[in-house]
């Protein structure tokens, strides 16, 4: 399965010459911006479909409020940017993971290319896929069996 997800990373990255239908242009009335200097979870409590959401429709919209707080104006993500995320926002999956050579490749493709830019869709999967290959996430379902 983590090489499936790995495999698909890759060809995401690899495939930017030529648009997919998730990178069709943001229609003129996509809502603007919330200020950088509001809190996620201020953006998500002014969500009016999420007051009564469950805990993962919470987790997928903050994903997509860093996102979007993070992307240029056309709504991607500049590699750096993303690598920078990852290194701040998303340490605890990401720690003491830079021996894995899986780890290494995701992270190189972040250094390679870097005028290309990942969407919304591209992030979600360099997500997911390090999340896979995390000792914290094993750690997390030892916790669980645990109990």
């Amino acid at each position: 399965m983590g090489g499936c997800m790995h495999s698909t990373w890759d060809n995401t990255i690899h495939s930017r010459g030529e648009p997919s239908p998730s990178e069709a242009p943001a229609p003129t009335s996509a809502p603007n911006k919330m200020p950088k200097s509001v809190s996620i979870t201020k953006q998500l409590a002014s969500i009016k479909a999420l007051k009564k959401g469950s805990d993962l429709e919470k987790a997928i919209a903050t994903i997509a409020l860093v996102f979007r707080n993070a992307s240029d104006p056309d709504g991607k993500l500049g590699k750096a940017t993303a690598k920078n995320l990852l290194q701040t926002q998303f340490r605890n999956f990401t720690e003491r993971e830079e021996t894995k050579p899986k780890y290494r490749d995701i992270l190189s493709e972040l250094d390679e290319h870097i005028e290309n830019k990942l969407d919304f869709e591209d992030f979600v999967i360099l997500l997911l896929s390090l999340t896979i290959m995390s000792d914290l996430l094993q750690n997390i379902w030892s916790e669980n069996t645990m109990k």
